[in-house]
């Protein structure tokens, strides 16, 4: 099993990358291509497909969209195409987010995703993710405690203040203001 791939990329095409490693170069399915520049270096983390017809590799920017994928393709009727396709329309913590709230409407919006799919990602997956997405929450709860603060006072419970939390994108130190917005909407979602 390929965990990783570490190199520049050589090529950009619709639906994949092409990673050149030194002495050999591979060719690797992408949910965003868009993403990656020719010439640019980096890491791929790796999924390896192999199937009756096919055997390919498909390669994410982080561990958690890689985590993303692998989830998608745990669940019944759901295939790596599928998977990719969805993610080329959201960001894994927008997708885990909707799948702890069970919000099928967004999950529908997604390429490939219908009505039936959705409520099987929920099924499938709601219950899988909770232990994960609970010690990422408890992390952004510590980091926005005034957004946490005012979620209660609107009269949320903990597990949907939690995982409101949980939607606000890492890397990035927003103000509270912005952070207790994105909150918001993640919670407005959630109840449609």
């Amino acid at each position: 099993m390929i965990y990783s791939l570490s190199g520049r990329i050589v090529e950009v095409g619709q639906d994949k990358v092409a990673i050149d490693l030194g002495s050999i170069g591979y060719e690797v399915f992408v949910s965003r291509p868009s993403d990656f520049l020719e010439g640019e270096e980096l890491t791929l983390y790796t999924a390896e497909v192999l199937t009756q017809d096919d055997h390919y590799l498909v390669g994410f920017a982080s561990k958690r969209e890689k985590a993303a994928f692998e989830a998608l393709t745990s669940v019944k009727g759901i295939g790596p195409k599928t998977a990719l396709s969805a993610l080329s329309k959201t960001d894994p913590d927008s997708l885990f987010a909707a799948i702890a709230l069970s919000n099928a409407n967004y999950l529908k919006k997604l390429p490939g995703i219908g009505p039936k799919a959705a409520s099987q990602i929920i099924l499938d997956l709601k219950g899988k993710l909770v232990e994960a997405e609970e010690k990422k929450a408890a992390t952004k709860v510590d980091r926005y405690p005034g957004v946490a603060a005012a979620l209660k006072n609107f009269g949320f419970k903990a597990k949907e203040i939690e995982t409101a939390i949980a939607a606000i994108p890492d890397g990035q130190n927003l103000p509270e203001g912005e952070a207790l917005r994105i909150a918001l909407q993640t919670l407005s979602k959630g109840k449609k």
